[in-house]
């Protein structure tokens, strides 16, 4: 699990192999229209070029990641149907690079030792975490991988 909060500044914009540039797209799967919103427009305030999805459940992620492949991915852990824990579990079969921040009002140690062995890269508590937490945790996650950062 990563904890650390660190970096600011913008990101914009990524470039492929052939070095064309590309908006950074990050996929929000959360039952909550008004927190799946919220997120939203938390990250678009500091990202304005970032391509962001939604999705009210897994099932729907799922169908959007066929054209949609997110560079980074927020899940509730308690999604309808299915978890959002079982959501990564099948996320890391076919794309085992995507880093997933499991979103939690449940901030219990069994949540983090589930998400854990799920191979959760991140485990963000909604009641406790601040825009710029999670703005300054979205710059580290995509600037360690070098992805959409004005150079």
């Amino acid at each position: 699990m990563h904890t650390l909060f660190i970096i600011s500044g913008s990101i914009s914009k990524v470039e492929n192999n052939r070095g064309d540039r590309r908006m950074a797209k990050v996929l929000i799967v959360e039952d909550s229209t008004f927190f799946r919103q919220l997120l939203k427009e938390t990250l678009l305030s500091r990202f304005p070029e970032m391509d962001i999805s939604e999705a009210g459940n897994a099932e729907e992620a799922l169908s959007k990641m066929v054209t949609f492949t997110p560079d980074l991915i927020f899940a509730d852990i308690r999604l309808p149907g299915e978890s959002g824990l079982e959501f990564t579990r099948k996320i890391r079969s076919t794309y085992p690079n995507i880093p997933i921040v499991i979103l939690t009002s449940y901030d219990l140690p069994e949540y983090r030792e589930a998400a854990k062995e799920h191979q959760v890269d991140y485990f963000l508590s909604k009641g406790t975490a601040t825009k710029e937490n999670i703005l300054e945790m979205v710059k580290s996650i995509l600037s360690s991988r070098n992805i959409g950062l004005n150079k």
